[in-house]
């Protein structure tokens, strides 16, 4: 008998999902569900779903396997909402949600036994449905989880349905996933937008500021351009772990300030000291917490024309960029262009491609 697979929300996640799932297995329907019927008609026209549901209700109670991707707080009325349907009795729920306990526990309440959290680590600068892409969880880490023990065939069922992403799967426990995320992705966030808010003020007091953050801040920052209904959601479904973590964070940050105050200087060689160390110990050009952006640079003349040449070699390459700038530009000397690349097989792709193409010096930093 044929499997049904629902989709319950079209954006950038759940429609990429559909495709990995639609490619490794063909004869799976795939029915989609999304609150912007314009979304459903286009995942339909585009071969990204098989049907489109006329409602939770009515596709659920056909479905094998049936997927959350919409924002947190929608799930868990979507939760309450599949615990009162008279669902298949060995039918699989996930979800692909940024934070574990609170969806664990809600789906706990409403009786769902065979739930099983999901977290795909993976994103875009695009959103939404126009944005599938079938590679978006290749080489990501996948995160499962699930409350109950006797789950282990559940969970193997779905990472075999999984399959098509080629993504790599852990299993954490709900508390576990998200003080991990809250400290290598939530709090992180937290910290940019902080800084960018900071600046913000601090810029009415000194415009040139806002010049010259152009470069490396707006860099270390580049995570606070994240949506700001996601991010109110996490941060309220991920509470506990993030105060926790907050308030280390704040007595740290006392600690240094007070090693400034004092000249403390073996205390702040440190600090850095043991920063540096920690970090060059982290892996490189894998995929973690927060998506990845890797950036190729390349000396260019300021000649009318050089980034038209450079990003017409990258179209030909079939090379997609995530973003691109110019660092520096001036006069009879060379400036710097940053391209941005979501995985470091494009950028070294990218980087040979232009190689070849020109004389142009590329590195990366």
């Amino acid at each position: 008998m044929e499997k049904k697979v629902l989709i319950i929300g079209l954006g950038l996640i759940g429609s990429s999902l559909a495709l990995c799932i639609k490619k490794e297995h063909p004869l799976i329907t795939v029915i989609g569900i999304d609150s912007n019927e314009k979304s459903e008609e286009f995942a339909l026209k585009r071969n990204i779903i098989d049907q489109k549901g006329t409602s939770i209700e009515e596709a659920a109670i056909q479905s094998d396997v049936i997927f959350l991707c919409t924002p947190v707080k929608s799930m868990l009325h979507q939760l309450k909402l599949l615990g009162r349907l008279p669902l298949k009795s060995d039918v699989i729920i996930t979800d692909v949600g940024s934070t574990k306990l609170e969806i664990i526990e809600s789906a706990k309440t409403a009786g769902l036994k065979t739930f099983i959290g999901g977290h795909p680590m993976a994103g875009s600068h695009k959103s939404g449905v126009t944005a599938a892409d079938e590679n978006l969880f290749e080489n990501a880490y996948y995160i499962l989880t699930s409350s109950e023990t006797e789950n282990e065939k559940q969970v193997n069922q779905l990472q075999e349905l999984l399959k098509g992403t080629r993504a790599k799967f852990v299993v954490l426990t709900a508390e576990e996933h998200d003080q991990i995320t809250g400290m290598l992705s939530h709090l992180p966030h937290i910290i940019a937008a902080g800084l960018v808010n900071q600046s913000k003020v601090f810029n009415e007091d000194h415009p040139r500021s806002r010049q010259l953050a152009a470069g490396g801040f707006r860099d270390i920052t580049r995570i606070a351009s994240s949506d700001p209904q996601m991010w109110t959601d996490i941060l309220l479904s991920n509470k506990q772990a993030l105060l926790e973590l907050m308030h280390l964070w704040q007595n740290e940050m006392d600690q240094v300030s007070n090693w400034i105050k004092t000249e403390n200087k073996e205390a702040i060689y440190q600090f850095f000291y043991e920063a540096k160390e920690t970090r060059n110990q982290m892996p490189v050009h894998k995929e973690g917490a927060i998506p990845a952006f890797h950036d190729l640079f390349v000396d260019v003349p300021d000649v009318p024309g050089v980034i038209a040449e450079i990003t017409g070699l990258l179209g030909k390459a079939k090379l997609s960029l995530i973003n691109l700038k110019i660092l520096e530009t001036r006069e009879d000397i060379y400036g710097i262009l940053q391209l941005s690349f979501k995985r470091h097989e494009d950028l070294a792709k990218a980087q040979e491609t232009i190689e070849k193409g020109t004389d142009y010096l590329c590195y990366e930093k």
